[in-house]
Protein backbone atom coordinates (compact mmCIF):
# COMPACT_ATOMS: atom_id res chain seq x y z
CA UNK A 1 0.00 0.00 0.00
CA UNK A 2 1.42 3.39 -0.88
CA UNK A 3 2.61 5.67 1.91
CA UNK A 4 0.11 8.46 1.21
CA UNK A 5 -2.79 6.02 1.60
CA UNK A 6 -1.41 4.98 4.98
CA UNK A 7 -1.19 8.61 6.01
CA UNK A 8 -4.71 9.43 4.87
CA UNK A 9 -6.11 6.36 6.64
CA UNK A 10 -4.27 7.34 9.81
CA UNK A 11 -5.74 10.84 9.66
CA UNK A 12 -9.22 9.40 9.31
CA UNK A 13 -8.73 7.11 12.32
CA UNK A 14 -7.40 9.97 14.44
CA UNK A 15 -10.30 12.22 13.42
CA UNK A 16 -12.82 9.49 14.25
CA UNK A 17 -11.20 8.84 17.65
CA UNK A 18 -11.22 12.51 18.41
CA UNK A 19 -14.91 12.79 17.53
CA UNK A 20 -15.77 9.85 19.79
CA UNK A 21 -13.66 11.25 22.62
CA UNK A 22 -15.35 14.62 22.34
CA UNK A 23 -18.76 12.93 22.40
CA UNK A 24 -17.76 10.84 25.44
CA UNK A 25 -16.29 13.67 27.48
CA UNK A 26 -18.85 16.29 26.39
CA UNK A 27 -20.92 16.02 29.63
CA UNK A 28 -17.77 16.32 31.73
CA UNK A 29 -16.64 19.40 29.80
CA UNK A 30 -20.08 20.97 30.22
CA UNK A 31 -20.10 20.30 33.98
CA UNK A 32 -16.52 21.56 34.31
CA UNK A 33 -17.41 24.77 32.45
CA UNK A 34 -20.43 25.22 34.73
CA UNK A 35 -18.34 24.72 37.86
CA UNK A 36 -15.92 27.38 36.64
CA UNK A 37 -18.87 29.75 36.17
CA UNK A 38 -20.03 28.98 39.74
CA UNK A 39 -16.55 29.60 41.14
CA UNK A 40 -16.26 32.89 39.24
CA UNK A 41 -19.69 33.90 40.54
CA UNK A 42 -18.76 33.02 44.13
CA UNK A 43 -15.50 34.98 43.87
CA UNK A 44 -17.32 38.00 42.44
CA UNK A 45 -19.93 37.91 45.23
CA UNK A 46 -17.23 37.57 47.89
CA UNK A 47 -15.30 40.53 46.50
CA UNK A 48 -18.41 42.68 46.28
CA UNK A 49 -19.44 41.83 49.88
CA UNK A 50 -18.40 44.52 52.37
CA UNK A 51 -15.82 43.46 54.96
CA UNK A 52 -18.17 43.96 57.92
CA UNK A 53 -20.63 41.48 56.37
CA UNK A 54 -18.16 38.77 55.38
CA UNK A 55 -18.10 37.19 58.89
CA UNK A 56 -21.86 36.69 59.12
CA UNK A 57 -21.86 35.43 55.54
CA UNK A 58 -19.26 32.74 56.36
CA UNK A 59 -21.20 31.74 59.48
CA UNK A 60 -24.49 31.35 57.60
CA UNK A 61 -22.80 29.38 54.81
CA UNK A 62 -21.19 27.01 57.31
CA UNK A 63 -24.51 26.54 59.14
CA UNK A 64 -26.19 25.77 55.81
CA UNK A 65 -23.57 23.14 54.97
CA UNK A 66 -23.90 21.53 58.41
CA UNK A 67 -27.66 21.40 58.01
CA UNK A 68 -27.32 19.75 54.62
CA UNK A 69 -24.88 17.22 56.10
CA UNK A 70 -27.25 16.32 58.93
CA UNK A 71 -30.20 15.74 56.61
CA UNK A 72 -30.78 12.17 55.45
CA UNK A 73 -29.17 11.84 52.00
CA UNK A 74 -28.41 15.56 52.15
CA UNK A 75 -24.96 15.30 50.61
CA UNK A 76 -26.29 13.21 47.73
CA UNK A 77 -29.07 15.67 47.00
CA UNK A 78 -26.67 18.60 47.28
CA UNK A 79 -24.22 16.95 44.89
CA UNK A 80 -26.99 16.19 42.37
CA UNK A 81 -28.24 19.80 42.62
CA UNK A 82 -24.71 21.12 42.15
CA UNK A 83 -24.10 18.95 39.07
CA UNK A 84 -27.45 19.93 37.53
CA UNK A 85 -26.76 23.62 38.15
CA UNK A 86 -23.25 23.28 36.70
CA UNK A 87 -24.61 21.46 33.62
CA UNK A 88 -27.19 24.26 33.09
CA UNK A 89 -24.64 27.01 33.56
CA UNK A 90 -22.06 25.30 31.35
CA UNK A 91 -24.32 24.65 28.38
CA UNK A 92 -23.29 26.12 25.01
CA UNK A 93 -24.50 29.74 24.84
CA UNK A 94 -26.83 30.73 22.03
CA UNK A 95 -25.41 32.88 19.27
CA UNK A 96 -26.34 36.48 19.95
CA UNK A 97 -28.86 37.83 17.43
CA UNK A 98 -27.46 40.07 14.72
CA UNK A 99 -27.96 43.70 15.58
CA UNK A 100 -30.82 45.22 13.63
CA UNK A 101 -29.89 47.80 11.01
CA UNK A 102 -30.57 51.30 12.27
CA UNK A 103 -33.68 52.91 10.86
CA UNK A 104 -32.89 55.63 8.36
CA UNK A 105 -35.71 57.78 9.69
CA UNK A 106 -34.50 57.49 13.28
CA UNK A 107 -30.93 58.41 12.36
CA UNK A 108 -31.50 61.27 9.90
CA UNK A 109 -34.67 62.75 11.36
CA UNK A 110 -33.20 62.53 14.86
CA UNK A 111 -30.13 64.48 13.70
CA UNK A 112 -32.33 67.06 11.97
CA UNK A 113 -34.50 67.43 15.08
CA UNK A 114 -31.42 67.96 17.25
CA UNK A 115 -30.07 70.56 14.81
CA UNK A 116 -33.35 72.52 14.77
CA UNK A 117 -33.75 72.48 18.56
CA UNK A 118 -31.46 75.47 19.33
CA UNK A 119 -33.44 77.65 16.88
CA UNK A 120 -36.98 76.51 17.77
CA UNK A 121 -36.70 76.01 21.53
CA UNK A 122 -37.83 78.83 23.78
CA UNK A 123 -36.36 79.12 27.29
CA UNK A 124 -39.73 80.18 28.77
CA UNK A 125 -41.82 77.53 27.02
CA UNK A 126 -43.47 75.29 29.64
CA UNK A 127 -44.25 72.53 27.12
CA UNK A 128 -41.63 72.93 24.40
CA UNK A 129 -42.14 71.22 21.07
CA UNK A 130 -38.38 71.08 20.58
CA UNK A 131 -36.12 70.20 23.49
CA UNK A 132 -32.82 68.41 23.80
CA UNK A 133 -34.30 65.20 25.24
CA UNK A 134 -37.37 65.13 23.00
CA UNK A 135 -38.31 62.93 20.05
CA UNK A 136 -38.66 64.00 16.45
CA UNK A 137 -42.03 62.21 16.24
CA UNK A 138 -43.61 64.95 18.35
CA UNK A 139 -42.68 67.68 15.83
CA UNK A 140 -42.48 65.94 12.45
CA UNK A 141 -45.83 65.04 10.94
CA UNK A 142 -44.90 63.07 7.82
CA UNK A 143 -41.79 62.30 5.82
CA UNK A 144 -40.59 60.37 2.81
CA UNK A 145 -37.23 59.00 1.67
CA UNK A 146 -36.20 58.11 -1.86
CA UNK A 147 -34.62 54.87 -3.00
CA UNK A 148 -31.14 56.09 -2.03
CA UNK A 149 -32.18 56.86 1.54
CA UNK A 150 -32.24 60.63 1.09
CA UNK A 151 -34.96 62.83 2.50
CA UNK A 152 -37.39 63.81 -0.27
CA UNK A 153 -40.34 65.26 1.67
CA UNK A 154 -40.91 66.46 5.22
CA UNK A 155 -43.66 68.28 7.08
CA UNK A 156 -42.87 69.70 10.51
CA UNK A 157 -44.48 71.93 13.08
CA UNK A 158 -42.82 74.84 14.84
CA UNK A 159 -43.86 76.91 17.88
CA UNK A 160 -46.11 79.90 17.42
CA UNK A 161 -43.56 82.32 18.85
CA UNK A 162 -41.06 81.57 16.08
CA UNK A 163 -40.58 84.65 13.87
CA UNK A 164 -41.55 83.02 10.59
CA UNK A 165 -42.28 86.42 9.00
CA UNK A 166 -38.65 87.51 9.13
CA UNK A 167 -36.47 86.46 6.17
CA UNK A 168 -33.38 86.07 8.36
CA UNK A 169 -35.14 83.61 10.70
CA UNK A 170 -36.44 81.61 7.77
CA UNK A 171 -33.01 81.53 6.17
CA UNK A 172 -31.47 80.00 9.30
CA UNK A 173 -34.00 77.15 9.34
CA UNK A 174 -33.64 76.56 5.60
CA UNK A 175 -29.86 76.45 5.89
CA UNK A 176 -30.02 73.89 8.70
CA UNK A 177 -32.48 71.67 6.82
CA UNK A 178 -30.42 71.76 3.63
CA UNK A 179 -27.23 70.99 5.53
CA UNK A 180 -28.74 67.88 7.14
CA UNK A 181 -30.75 66.69 4.14
CA UNK A 182 -28.02 67.27 1.52
CA UNK A 183 -26.61 70.34 -0.21
CA UNK A 184 -26.46 68.68 -3.64
CA UNK A 185 -30.20 69.21 -4.26
CA UNK A 186 -32.64 72.09 -4.36
CA UNK A 187 -35.42 72.29 -1.80
CA UNK A 188 -38.73 74.13 -1.84
CA UNK A 189 -39.90 75.54 1.51
CA UNK A 190 -43.63 76.19 1.89
CA UNK A 191 -44.19 78.20 5.07
CA UNK A 192 -47.78 77.95 6.37
CA UNK A 193 -47.82 80.87 8.77
CA UNK A 194 -51.43 80.35 9.83
CA UNK A 195 -50.98 76.80 11.10
CA UNK A 196 -47.26 77.09 12.01
CA UNK A 197 -46.22 74.30 9.69
CA UNK A 198 -43.36 74.01 7.23
CA UNK A 199 -43.48 71.71 4.20
CA UNK A 200 -40.16 70.79 2.64
CA UNK A 201 -39.82 68.98 -0.69
CA UNK A 202 -36.73 68.04 -2.66
CA UNK A 203 -36.93 69.10 -6.31
CA UNK A 204 -35.93 66.83 -9.15
CA UNK A 205 -33.04 68.11 -11.31
CA UNK A 206 -34.02 69.98 -14.48
CA UNK A 207 -32.82 68.66 -17.86
CA UNK A 208 -29.49 70.10 -18.97
CA UNK A 209 -29.26 68.41 -22.38
CA UNK A 210 -31.73 70.66 -24.24
CA UNK A 211 -29.77 72.50 -26.93
CA UNK A 212 -30.66 75.65 -28.86
CA UNK A 213 -33.44 75.03 -31.40
CA UNK A 214 -36.58 76.54 -32.88
CA UNK A 215 -39.20 76.50 -30.15
CA UNK A 216 -42.94 76.40 -30.76
CA UNK A 217 -43.86 79.95 -29.75
CA UNK A 218 -45.76 82.88 -31.23
CA UNK A 219 -43.93 86.00 -32.47
CA UNK A 220 -43.08 88.07 -29.44
CA UNK A 221 -42.85 85.05 -27.15
CA UNK A 222 -39.37 84.20 -25.89
CA UNK A 223 -38.63 80.85 -24.27
CA UNK A 224 -36.21 81.74 -21.49
CA UNK A 225 -35.73 78.11 -20.49
CA UNK A 226 -37.53 75.21 -18.89
CA UNK A 227 -38.92 74.65 -15.42
CA UNK A 228 -40.86 72.13 -13.30
CA UNK A 229 -44.20 70.74 -14.35
CA UNK A 230 -46.01 72.67 -11.63
CA UNK A 231 -44.31 75.93 -12.62
CA UNK A 232 -46.45 76.44 -15.71
CA UNK A 233 -49.57 74.99 -17.30
CA UNK A 234 -48.04 74.83 -20.78
CA UNK A 235 -45.73 72.37 -22.50
CA UNK A 236 -43.97 72.56 -25.87
CA UNK A 237 -42.25 69.88 -27.96
CA UNK A 238 -38.46 70.00 -27.85
CA UNK A 239 -35.73 67.79 -29.25
CA UNK A 240 -33.80 66.17 -26.45
CA UNK A 241 -31.26 63.45 -27.01
CA UNK A 242 -32.52 62.74 -30.53
CA UNK A 243 -36.15 62.33 -29.46
CA UNK A 244 -39.06 64.76 -29.20
CA UNK A 245 -40.46 65.23 -25.70
CA UNK A 246 -42.83 67.67 -24.02
CA UNK A 247 -41.21 70.15 -21.63
CA UNK A 248 -42.74 72.98 -19.55
CA UNK A 249 -41.22 76.29 -20.71
CA UNK A 250 -40.75 79.66 -19.04
CA UNK A 251 -42.27 82.03 -21.61
CA UNK A 252 -41.69 85.77 -21.61
CA UNK A 253 -44.18 87.72 -23.73
CA UNK A 254 -43.02 90.98 -25.29
CA UNK A 255 -44.63 93.55 -27.53
CA UNK A 256 -46.98 96.53 -27.17
CA UNK A 257 -49.48 94.55 -25.05
CA UNK A 258 -46.92 93.10 -22.68
CA UNK A 259 -46.90 94.27 -19.09
CA UNK A 260 -43.21 93.32 -18.75
CA UNK A 261 -41.58 94.59 -21.97
CA UNK A 262 -37.98 94.58 -20.70
CA UNK A 263 -35.75 91.96 -19.06
CA UNK A 264 -32.92 92.12 -16.54
CA UNK A 265 -30.76 89.02 -16.10
CA UNK A 266 -28.25 88.81 -13.26
CA UNK A 267 -25.99 85.88 -12.61
CA UNK A 268 -22.90 84.53 -10.97
CA UNK A 269 -19.85 84.57 -13.19
CA UNK A 270 -19.72 81.48 -15.39
CA UNK A 271 -23.39 80.50 -15.11
CA UNK A 272 -24.57 81.54 -18.56
CA UNK A 273 -25.90 85.10 -18.75
CA UNK A 274 -24.22 85.53 -22.14
CA UNK A 275 -25.72 82.21 -23.29
CA UNK A 276 -29.14 83.52 -22.30
CA UNK A 277 -28.58 86.63 -24.44
CA UNK A 278 -27.57 84.47 -27.42
CA UNK A 279 -30.66 82.31 -26.96
CA UNK A 280 -32.89 85.40 -26.91
CA UNK A 281 -31.14 86.86 -29.96
CA UNK A 282 -31.61 83.67 -31.99
CA UNK A 283 -35.32 83.57 -31.14
CA UNK A 284 -35.90 87.27 -31.91
CA UNK A 285 -33.94 87.46 -35.19
CA UNK A 286 -36.64 85.98 -37.48
CA UNK A 287 -39.05 88.85 -36.81
CA UNK A 288 -36.97 91.69 -35.28
CA UNK A 289 -33.84 93.80 -35.68
CA UNK A 290 -31.03 93.67 -33.15
CA UNK A 291 -28.52 96.08 -31.64
CA UNK A 292 -25.97 94.27 -29.47
CA UNK A 293 -23.61 95.95 -27.00
CA UNK A 294 -20.94 93.71 -25.47
CA UNK A 295 -19.68 95.67 -22.50
CA UNK A 296 -17.30 92.95 -21.36
CA UNK A 297 -15.54 92.97 -24.73
CA UNK A 298 -14.94 89.22 -24.67
CA UNK A 299 -16.38 88.56 -28.14
CA UNK A 300 -19.21 86.36 -26.86
CA UNK A 301 -21.54 87.77 -29.53
CA UNK A 302 -19.14 87.92 -32.49
CA UNK A 303 -21.22 85.25 -34.25
CA UNK A 304 -23.92 87.91 -34.81
CA UNK A 305 -21.65 90.32 -36.70
CA UNK A 306 -22.85 91.06 -40.27
CA UNK A 307 -25.89 88.83 -39.88
CA UNK A 308 -29.14 89.88 -41.56
CA UNK A 309 -31.25 91.76 -39.06
CA UNK A 310 -28.33 92.72 -36.81
CA UNK A 311 -27.65 96.45 -37.08
CA UNK A 312 -24.40 96.42 -35.11
CA UNK A 313 -22.40 94.58 -32.46
CA UNK A 314 -20.41 97.09 -30.42
CA UNK A 315 -17.66 96.30 -27.92
CA UNK A 316 -16.06 99.72 -27.37
CA UNK A 317 -17.38 102.59 -25.29
CA UNK A 318 -17.48 104.96 -28.24
CA UNK A 319 -19.38 102.51 -30.41
CA UNK A 320 -21.78 101.64 -27.57
CA UNK A 321 -22.58 105.32 -26.97
CA UNK A 322 -23.21 105.85 -30.68
CA UNK A 323 -25.45 102.78 -30.88
CA UNK A 324 -27.46 103.77 -27.81
CA UNK A 325 -27.84 107.38 -28.99
CA UNK A 326 -29.20 106.06 -32.28
CA UNK A 327 -31.54 103.74 -30.36
CA UNK A 328 -32.93 106.67 -28.38
CA UNK A 329 -33.44 108.68 -31.57
CA UNK A 330 -35.00 105.67 -33.27
CA UNK A 331 -37.42 105.24 -30.36
CA UNK A 332 -38.45 108.88 -30.62
CA UNK A 333 -38.86 108.59 -34.40
CA UNK A 334 -41.03 105.51 -34.02
CA UNK A 335 -43.25 107.22 -31.46
CA UNK A 336 -43.70 110.23 -33.75
CA UNK A 337 -44.55 108.04 -36.76
CA UNK A 338 -47.00 105.90 -34.80
CA UNK A 339 -48.79 108.93 -33.34
CA UNK A 340 -49.04 110.52 -36.78
CA UNK A 341 -50.50 107.33 -38.23
CA UNK A 342 -53.08 107.13 -35.45
CA UNK A 343 -54.14 110.74 -35.99
CA UNK A 344 -54.45 110.17 -39.71
CA UNK A 345 -56.31 106.89 -39.21
CA UNK A 346 -53.90 105.01 -41.49
CA UNK A 347 -51.66 102.00 -41.03
CA UNK A 348 -48.27 102.82 -39.55
CA UNK A 349 -45.18 102.32 -41.73
CA UNK A 350 -43.61 98.89 -41.68
CA UNK A 351 -40.23 100.17 -40.53
CA UNK A 352 -41.72 101.39 -37.23
CA UNK A 353 -43.78 98.29 -36.50
CA UNK A 354 -40.93 95.82 -36.89
CA UNK A 355 -39.61 95.12 -33.38
CA UNK A 356 -36.22 96.45 -32.35
CA UNK A 357 -34.26 94.65 -29.66
CA UNK A 358 -31.41 96.19 -27.64
CA UNK A 359 -29.22 93.49 -26.07
CA UNK A 360 -26.66 94.74 -23.56
CA UNK A 361 -24.14 92.41 -21.96
CA UNK A 362 -22.37 93.79 -18.85
CA UNK A 363 -23.22 97.48 -19.37
CA UNK A 364 -21.93 98.39 -15.90
CA UNK A 365 -18.37 97.88 -17.09
CA UNK A 366 -18.97 100.51 -19.78
CA UNK A 367 -20.52 102.76 -17.13
CA UNK A 368 -17.34 102.63 -15.05
CA UNK A 369 -15.24 103.33 -18.14
CA UNK A 370 -17.46 106.25 -19.13
CA UNK A 371 -17.24 107.71 -15.64
CA UNK A 372 -13.45 107.48 -15.74
CA UNK A 373 -13.31 109.23 -19.13
CA UNK A 374 -15.96 111.82 -18.31
CA UNK A 375 -18.44 110.54 -20.92
CA UNK A 376 -22.19 110.02 -20.53
CA UNK A 377 -23.27 106.84 -18.80
CA UNK A 378 -24.58 104.33 -21.37
CA UNK A 379 -27.32 103.35 -18.93
CA UNK A 380 -28.68 106.90 -18.97
CA UNK A 381 -29.18 106.64 -22.74
CA UNK A 382 -31.56 103.72 -22.13
CA UNK A 383 -34.13 105.86 -20.32
CA UNK A 384 -36.18 106.66 -23.44
CA UNK A 385 -36.20 103.08 -24.84
CA UNK A 386 -37.05 101.71 -21.41
CA UNK A 387 -39.88 104.09 -20.60
CA UNK A 388 -41.45 104.26 -24.07
CA UNK A 389 -40.16 101.07 -25.64
CA UNK A 390 -43.42 99.17 -25.31
CA UNK A 391 -45.31 101.69 -27.42
CA UNK A 392 -42.43 102.03 -29.91
CA UNK A 393 -41.91 98.23 -30.27
CA UNK A 394 -38.46 98.49 -28.66
CA UNK A 395 -37.38 95.78 -26.21
CA UNK A 396 -34.37 96.08 -23.93
CA UNK A 397 -32.56 93.05 -22.47
CA UNK A 398 -29.74 93.63 -19.98
CA UNK A 399 -27.44 90.95 -18.57
CA UNK A 400 -24.85 91.60 -15.89
CA UNK A 401 -23.03 90.09 -12.94
CA UNK A 402 -24.86 89.63 -9.68
CA UNK A 403 -22.13 91.54 -7.87
CA UNK A 404 -22.77 94.58 -10.11
CA UNK A 405 -26.45 94.97 -9.21
CA UNK A 406 -25.67 98.01 -7.05
CA UNK A 407 -24.14 99.78 -10.08
CA UNK A 408 -27.31 99.38 -12.14
CA UNK A 409 -29.24 102.65 -12.34
CA UNK A 410 -32.64 102.99 -10.61
CA UNK A 411 -34.33 103.54 -13.97
CA UNK A 412 -33.15 100.18 -15.25
CA UNK A 413 -34.22 98.41 -12.07
CA UNK A 414 -37.63 100.06 -12.04
CA UNK A 415 -38.53 99.38 -15.69
CA UNK A 416 -37.22 95.82 -16.07
CA UNK A 417 -39.99 93.80 -14.42
CA UNK A 418 -39.02 90.51 -16.02
CA UNK A 419 -36.12 89.13 -13.99
CA UNK A 420 -33.74 86.18 -14.31
CA UNK A 421 -31.19 85.03 -11.74
CA UNK A 422 -28.59 82.44 -12.77
CA UNK A 423 -26.32 80.55 -10.42
CA UNK A 424 -26.49 79.82 -6.68
CA UNK A 425 -27.38 82.84 -4.60
CA UNK A 426 -28.31 83.52 -1.00
CA UNK A 427 -31.73 84.67 0.25
CA UNK A 428 -30.77 88.36 0.28
CA UNK A 429 -29.24 88.20 -3.19
CA UNK A 430 -32.24 86.32 -4.57
CA UNK A 431 -34.68 88.85 -3.14
CA UNK A 432 -32.65 91.77 -4.51
CA UNK A 433 -32.31 90.23 -7.98
CA UNK A 434 -35.88 88.94 -8.42
CA UNK A 435 -37.74 91.53 -6.36
CA UNK A 436 -39.47 88.82 -4.29
CA UNK A 437 -38.42 86.28 -1.65
CA UNK A 438 -37.19 83.02 -3.11
CA UNK A 439 -38.86 79.97 -1.56
CA UNK A 440 -36.29 77.64 -3.15
CA UNK A 441 -32.88 77.07 -1.63
CA UNK A 442 -30.34 76.57 -4.44
CA UNK A 443 -27.93 73.67 -4.47
CA UNK A 444 -24.30 74.23 -3.57
CA UNK A 445 -23.13 73.16 -7.03
CA UNK A 446 -25.44 73.89 -9.96
CA UNK A 447 -24.83 73.35 -13.68
CA UNK A 448 -24.36 76.27 -16.05
CA UNK A 449 -27.64 77.90 -17.04
CA UNK A 450 -29.46 76.90 -13.83
CA UNK A 451 -31.30 79.67 -12.05
CA UNK A 452 -34.68 81.26 -11.39
CA UNK A 453 -37.07 83.50 -13.29
CA UNK A 454 -39.85 85.86 -12.28
CA UNK A 455 -42.05 87.59 -14.84
CA UNK A 456 -43.97 90.54 -13.49
CA UNK A 457 -45.73 89.87 -10.19
CA UNK A 458 -45.61 86.09 -10.60
CA UNK A 459 -43.99 83.58 -8.29
CA UNK A 460 -40.31 82.83 -8.92
CA UNK A 461 -39.83 79.52 -10.72
CA UNK A 462 -36.79 77.41 -11.43
CA UNK A 463 -35.11 77.88 -14.81
CA UNK A 464 -32.70 75.93 -16.98
CA UNK A 465 -31.47 77.92 -19.98
CA UNK A 466 -30.98 75.94 -23.22
CA UNK A 467 -27.36 75.20 -24.04
CA UNK A 468 -26.52 78.06 -26.45
CA UNK A 469 -22.74 78.14 -26.75
CA UNK A 470 -20.62 80.53 -28.76
CA UNK A 471 -20.18 78.88 -32.19
CA UNK A 472 -16.77 80.52 -32.51
CA UNK A 473 -15.52 78.85 -29.34
CA UNK A 474 -13.35 75.91 -30.40
CA UNK A 475 -13.49 74.41 -26.90
CA UNK A 476 -17.27 74.01 -27.00
CA UNK A 477 -18.70 70.66 -28.16
CA UNK A 478 -19.21 70.48 -31.91
CA UNK A 479 -22.82 69.33 -31.53
CA UNK A 480 -23.75 72.43 -29.51
CA UNK A 481 -21.94 74.76 -31.94
CA UNK A 482 -23.67 73.21 -34.93
CA UNK A 483 -27.05 73.70 -33.26
CA UNK A 484 -26.38 77.43 -32.87
CA UNK A 485 -25.01 77.77 -36.42
CA UNK A 486 -28.19 76.20 -37.79
CA UNK A 487 -30.28 78.95 -36.15
CA UNK A 488 -28.31 81.89 -37.54
CA UNK A 489 -29.95 83.81 -40.43
CA UNK A 490 -27.59 82.18 -42.96
CA UNK A 491 -25.00 79.45 -42.86
CA UNK A 492 -21.67 80.06 -41.20
CA UNK A 493 -18.74 80.77 -43.53
CA UNK A 494 -16.78 77.90 -42.03
CA UNK A 495 -19.36 75.36 -43.21
CA UNK A 496 -20.44 77.15 -46.38
CA UNK A 497 -18.83 76.00 -49.61
CA UNK A 498 -16.48 78.45 -51.24
CA UNK A 499 -17.89 80.31 -54.22
CA UNK A 500 -16.82 79.05 -57.65
CA UNK A 501 -14.00 80.98 -59.36
CA UNK A 502 -15.03 82.27 -62.83
CA UNK A 503 -12.88 80.97 -65.71
CA UNK A 504 -10.05 83.20 -66.85
CA UNK A 505 -10.59 84.60 -70.43
CA UNK A 506 -8.03 83.71 -73.08
CA UNK A 507 -7.76 87.27 -74.44
CA UNK A 508 -8.68 90.70 -73.03
CA UNK A 509 -12.24 91.75 -73.82
CA UNK A 510 -12.77 94.40 -76.45
CA UNK A 511 -14.26 97.55 -74.99
CA UNK A 512 -17.36 98.78 -76.83
CA UNK A 513 -17.73 102.48 -77.53
CA UNK A 514 -19.21 104.05 -74.50
CA UNK A 515 -22.41 106.04 -74.76
CA UNK A 516 -22.36 109.59 -73.50
CA UNK A 517 -22.86 109.30 -69.81
CA UNK A 518 -25.29 111.46 -67.92
CA UNK A 519 -23.82 113.78 -65.36
CA UNK A 520 -23.60 111.96 -62.05
CA UNK A 521 -25.63 113.41 -59.23
CA UNK A 522 -23.78 115.21 -56.57
CA UNK A 523 -23.18 113.08 -53.49
CA UNK A 524 -22.30 114.28 -50.07
CA UNK A 525 -19.02 113.08 -48.56
CA UNK A 526 -19.22 110.10 -46.21
CA UNK A 527 -18.26 110.80 -42.62
CA UNK A 528 -16.78 107.70 -40.97
CA UNK A 529 -16.28 109.33 -37.59
CA UNK A 530 -17.99 107.84 -34.54
CA UNK A 531 -19.20 111.21 -33.36
CA UNK A 532 -22.39 110.76 -35.42
CA UNK A 533 -24.31 107.51 -35.01
CA UNK A 534 -23.30 105.00 -37.68
CA UNK A 535 -26.60 103.13 -37.53
CA UNK A 536 -29.44 103.93 -39.87
CA UNK A 537 -32.86 102.37 -39.89
CA UNK A 538 -33.21 100.23 -42.97
CA UNK A 539 -36.48 99.63 -44.83
CA UNK A 540 -37.90 96.17 -44.46
CA UNK A 541 -38.12 94.33 -47.77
Amino acid sequence: MPLHRHLSKGREIARTAGDHASDMFAPLSVIGRGLRHHVDWAKARWQSTPKERRGPTVFLTAALLVGVYLLPHGLLFALIALMASAAWAGRAPKAPPAPAAPDVADVKLGALYAALTPYLCGPEDANPLYHFEGSYKNAFGSWEFDGEGRLSRLELSYPAYFTDTEPAARARIEQVVQGKAGRAREYRFDWDEESNRLRISALAPLPVDIVAQRFVAAPGEIVLGFTDEDGTARTIPVTRGGTTVQQPPVVWRTGPRSSEPHLLALGVTGYGTSSLLRSIALQALPYADLVVVDGAGTGEHACLVNRPGVHTVETSLRGALAALEWSAQETERRLTALNAARRAGSAPPEDVTRPLWLLLDHPTELSELAQAEGRPDPQDLLELPLRHGRAARVTVVIADDLEARDRITPTVRATTRARVLLGPAGPDEGRAALGAPLDIVPAAHAPAGRGYARVGNGTPVRLQVPATVDPLDDEAPAQLRDAVIALLPHRDTRTEAAAGVPPRPERPPVAAPAAPAEPAPRTRPVDLAKGEPMIRSRPIS
